[in-house]
């Protein structure tokens, strides 16, 4: 009985341990998005550059296209912007921006100053697109179809080996390379 009595409290704590060291090993960039596989929520925005136009989701129907969610008072965005821009330069599929709960002045002067990897941003002020994609921070990025279903889902900043590992081999199998 004796040994019972610190038998349960040492298995409860390794159990405890290894939960959590399970849990450290995960990486919380790569939590997966119910939206994989599924059609893109639909959205009507005004273009940052041209607030009186417009894009849709139907816009873009029977293209590959790449869509960024950013802002300007994001550092992680600073981070992955030489990669964006270097993206945007050497490949096919059009990259959109999703400027999420920013000011329009502060992201043209952002662009203005760090480069525009974008075809076009449309404007999320409120963050009801970005909520609608599941978008919980940024950046974030998403593969996007011909048919318009999410293909693949990035929580945090772009680096050249993400792109060369898991977007170029996508967009090569889905047409958009």
């Amino acid at each position: 009985m004796k040994g019972l009595r610190y038998a349960v409290p040492l298995a409860v704590f390794a159990l405890l341990v290894w939960g959590l060291a399970r849990g450290l090993a995960l990486d919380p960039r790569a939590v997966p998005s119910p939206l994989i596989g599924k059609a893109a929520p639909a959205f009507a925005l005004a273009r940052l550059d041209e607030p009186g136009q417009q894009l849709r989701l139907d816009d873009l129907r029977g293209q590959v296209w790449v869509l960024n969610v950013w802002a300007s008072w994001c550092t992680a965005c600073l981070q992955e912007h030489a990669t964006l821009v270097e993206f945007s330069r050497t490949h096919a599929a059009p990259v959109i921006g999703l400027n999420y709960k920013d000011q329009r002045a502060e992201a043209l002067a952002w662009l203005d100053r760090h480069g525009n990897p974008y075809r076009t941003s449309v404007v999320d002020v409120d963050g009801r697109v970005g909520l609608d994609f599941g978008v919980y921070g940024v950046p974030e990025t998403f593969v996007i179809d011909r048919q318009g279903r999410v293909r693949f889902k990035h929580a945090g900043p772009l680096t050249p080996e993400l792109v060369r590992s898991r977007i170029e081999p996508l967009l090569k199998e889905i047409g958009g390379a």
